[in-house]
């Protein structure tokens, strides 16, 4: 009985770890970065961002952005 329990546990266990973060976006690339040592941040991570919103690294520092549009980015 209990390495019965203990298969369930683990099986949980691997689903749970493959389990979607609830953000269908990540942040996309940086191409360009600034020239300051060290540029200030708006934000250090997703829960200080309204929602819908990801702090993600920018040219210049980390800021809130919203999901980027499907088409090519201009900089």
């Amino acid at each position: 009985m209990r390495s019965v329990a203990a298969l369930v546990l683990v099986g949980m266990l691997i689903l749970w770890a493959e389990l979607p973060t609830g953000s269908a976006w990540s942040c996309p690339p940086v191409r360009i970065v600034c020239a300051l040592h060290n540029p200030p941040n708006r934000c250090n991570n997703d829960r200080q961002c309204p929602r819908f919103r990801r702090c993600c690294p920018t040219y210049c520092g980390r800021k809130c952005i919203s999901k980027p549009s499907r088409g090519p980015i201009h900089v």
